[in-house]
């Protein structure tokens, strides 16, 4: 399997460094960026072969992955269409439709549409995928391959779903360094230093994030072991709950859901 790359951004890299450490040959990865310098980065850092001209690149490719700003999507779709001949076509950019990318492309059927997020640059990702109606299964396992090289996978069903999908996880790091940052500055003010409030405020996240996934027990049963009758978190909890910052968190990631809808439909006008 051939992968070109049409955009060499921070995710395309991240996942070419996936893919080569999942046993990937340099000569299967392909890399179309008009960036001169972002092109001889690729190639010093990687060894695949990086290079401006769209049709070398797509004629390579079993899988063209198109890792380009959305705002840039349309405009590379009306060069993109003619190229293509039975390649399986990966989106990764952010609110354009499936059906609008097929519209595009005038018709062309065989798109998966993928959603990662931003702890795929240190392979710790989770990514969103669906398929159109037309892509076979050995297309899906191809699509769930190379996502899988910078984390964890989920299929959604209805295209609709990746708006939660982009809610939950893809704008889900801004909450947690969100919450890790009030927790880092709560630590300062009772008298840590910043470097002590950053090391106890991250390794508190990244050890229940790992108890949690390891655990059977569900994230409610894991919370109340930690609340003790009486004792301090129980009363950091009785706050948090007084100023109903659960209901906060819901309604804020319903507000990023709805952004998501907007943007399906601003981008897709065209």
């Amino acid at each position: 399997m051939n992968i070109t790359f049409i955009g060499g951004g921070n995710m395309a890299a991240a996942l070419i460094s996936g893919l080569l450490q999942q046993g990937f040959a340099a000569e299967q990865l392909h890399v179309v960026e008009i960036n001169a310098e972002n092109c001889e980065k690729l190639k010093l850092d990687f060894g695949v072969l990086a290079t401006s001209d769209l049709a070398d690149g797509v004629t390579r490719g079993d899988v063209v992955l198109l890792s380009v700003k959305p705002q840039q999507l349309y405009e590379l779709t009306q060069d993109l269409a003619s190229l293509l001949k039975d390649q399986l076509i990966i989106s990764i950019a952010a609110g354009i439709r499936a059906s609008d990318i097929m519209r595009w492309l005038g018709g062309y059927e065989r798109v998966v549409r993928a959603m990662p997020n931003t702890p795929s640059l240190v392979r710790s990702g989770v990514t969103g995928l669906y398929a159109a109606s037309r892509v076979n299964d050995q297309d899906k396992s191809n699509a769930e391959s190379i996502l899988a090289a910078v984390g964890t996978t989920l299929w959604v069903a209805e295209e609709e779903m990746l708006h939660a999908v982009t809610a939950i996880s893809g704008s889900g790091p801004a909450y947690v360094f969100y919450f890790i940052e009030s927790m880092q500055q709560a630590g300062i003010e009772l008298g840590l230093t910043p470097a002590q409030a950053r090391q106890l405020s991250l390794q508190t996240f990244v050890g229940a994030s790992k108890l949690a996934s390891l655990s059977d027990e569900d994230i409610v049963t894991l919370r109340t072991r930690v609340s003790s009758k009486g004792g301090t978190t129980e009363r950091a909890i009785q706050a948090m709950e007084k100023s109903d910052i659960k209901c906060k968190i819901i309604t804020a990631i319903h507000a990023a859901s709805d952004r998501s809808h907007e943007m399906s439909d601003e981008f897709g006008r065209r």
